[in-house]
């Protein structure tokens, strides 16, 4: 009851399928970064002085 079906064409659905494809392609060349919280505690702490400066 009240259920609304929405007509999508045939090249839409091509259209969506190619660009969830593309995007796992992208994903296994480029895997998405984990969280900024997590980098930070699996990645080492390396502090280097120059001059009297802080880098990290």
């Amino acid at each position: 009851m009240g259920e609304v079906v929405r007509f999508v064409s045939q090249s839409e659905r091509e259209r969506i399928r190619l660009i969830r494809e593309a995007r796992a392609m992208y994903d296994s060349v480029f895997p998405p970064a984990a969280p900024l919280d997590e980098q930070n505690d699996r990645a080492p702490m390396v502090h280097a002085t120059t001059g009297g400066e802080l880098l990290s």
